[in-house]
């Protein structure tokens, strides 16, 4: 027969086993979930992975926007370097070349093939992820249509400066 003290500890012990592994599962889930965004600068400095959905960003390069019934493929550029995109299906009403973009595939033989593509929302607005990637590339600051973001928060910046 266990003592008090015994049960006690037998208790406690399973409890932090349980936490732990709904801690590991919970870790596990958000980790497998995880999409993380690269420029095209870092795509071809291999820092992208090629075994993974990630998203790029930047904006459609002028020009580069061939259709092929559903199949349209697309360059995206941050201004310093540019990867080729493959996307099957509708893009969005307001995809347009020279304006922002964020897709989200992985790569297949140097090719970003996209399984899902975000086009911006209004006039002003670049998505947050190509807005910093145009601004890393060397935009100085003025990262989309010459326009300055005067440092302020890209969360869901408007040029202008105005949320």
């Amino acid at each position: 027969m266990m003592k008090t003290r015994h049960k006690r500890l037998a208790i406690a012990g399973g409890v932090l086993v349980a936490i732990g592994a709904a801690s590991a599962l919970v870790l596990n889930a958000f980790q497998s979930n995880m999409v993380f965004f690269y420029s095209p600068t870092q795509i071809a400095g291999g820092e992208a992975p090629s075994a993974r959905i990630f998203r790029v960003g930047g904006l459609v390069e002028e020009g580069s926007v061939k259709r092929d019934g559903t199949t349209v493929s697309f360059v995206v550029t941050d201004t310093a370097k540019t990867v080729a995109v493959n996307y099957q299906g509708i893009l969005p009403d307001l995809f347009k070349e020279g304006k922002g973009v964020v897709a989200q595939g992985q790569l297949k033989d140097g090719v970003f093939v996209a399984r899902e593509v975000l086009a911006k929302h209004d006039e002003n607005y670049m998505p947050p992820e190509a807005a910093e990637a145009l601004k890393q590339a060397g935009q100085g600051g003025k990262a989309y249509g010459g326009k300055d973001y005067g440092g302020k928060d890209y969360g869901a910046t408007l040029v202008g400066g105005s949320k």
